[in-house]
């Protein structure tokens, strides 16, 4: 799978992906409780997201990075390294190259003014801090880390305490640092041009977040669809969704935009080249890589 740099244009912003990790081993079976092998004979080319036993489907994790406007803004962070996750061993203690990776297109922390964050999970937020001298320091010293309420409110509840470590050395340190600016539940425009829309579902406070320049759009759409699969069969809910109902109501909602404004669809955790359109098809939704 590859994790090569891969550079787009929307309009005057340059977005490039950079990846964190690659996740394996996980099965469609695991992945989605209504998987259904059929679908690999009715879309032929969607058995190349398996691996070659045809057994387990590899996720990427990986930030996007935009440069617009003499700014550059991050959408997620990833997972990060040196961070205690003893609930997976795919986030446990990583150590990737990832600002090495940033700093291959140009890219130093202090040079990061935003940062993005569609949602508040363990493998969105990793980066948004580093280790220093054994303190938990924000990675960008001077980006403005903008954070869904939504989740804000699920850490604060007896809910969160399952994931309390993943507030505590990756969120917290930002607000503590005074860098932390909160996006409301409804969702809405931040800096010219990026819009958070409102996709609860995989978690509370989910948001995607358009970005629209020279009247065309890219849709960074979190965690709202996993693999390519859901393009086809949107009813699958991951198995990383909280509410099951809301997700699909949310994934509906994002097909039919990408269409609408005929997006350059960013997901975040697509492997491949990460990036696609989605287009109508047979009554339903067709996704091809770009």
């Amino acid at each position: 799978m590859d994790t090569k740099t891969k550079t787009y244009r929307v309009g005057d912003a340059r977005i490039t992906r950079v990846t964190d990790t690659l996740l394996h081993g996980l099965t469609p079976t695991y992945l989605y409780g209504d998987w259904d092998a059929g679908l690999l004979n009715e879309q032929p080319r969607l058995r190349g997201l398996l691996d070659d036993n045809g057994e387990h489907v590899t996720l990427s994790v990986h930030t996007w990075v935009i440069e617009w406007g003499g700014q550059v803004i991050l959408i997620d962070t990833g997972i990060g390294n040196h961070k205690a996750r003893p609930f997976s061993a795919l986030f446990h203690q990583l150590q990737t190259p990832f600002l090495e990776r940033l700093a291959a297109i140009g890219i130093q922390p202090a040079d990061v003014a935003h940062v993005l964050l569609t949602h508040l999970h363990v493998d969105h937020v990793g980066w948004n801090t580093r280790l220093v001298d054994g303190q938990w320091l924000p990675t960008f010293p001077n980006a403005r880390y903008v954070m869904p309420q939504g989740d804000l409110d699920f850490f604060a509840s007896p809910a969160g305490e399952g994931r309390r470590m993943v507030y505590d050395d990756s969120v917290a340190p930002v607000i503590a640092a005074g860098q932390s600016v909160v996006m409301g539940g409804d969702g809405g425009a931040y800096l010219e041009g990026f819009h958070f829309h409102p996709t609860p579902g995989h978690c509370a406070g989910h948001m995607s977040i358009s970005l629209t320049s020279r009247g065309e759009t890219a849709l960074f759409t979190g965690d709202v669809v996993h693999t390519p699969m859901q393009i086809y069969r949107p009813q699958w809910n991951s198995v990383f969704c909280a509410d099951q109902d809301q997700a699909r109501t949310s994934r509906r909602w994002l097909l039919d935009f990408a269409v609408e404004q005929d997006a350059l669809v960013l997901p975040a955790h697509f492997t491949d080249t990460s990036a696609g359109r989605v287009t109508h098809q047979d009554g339903g939704f067709a996704w091809q890589f770009v």
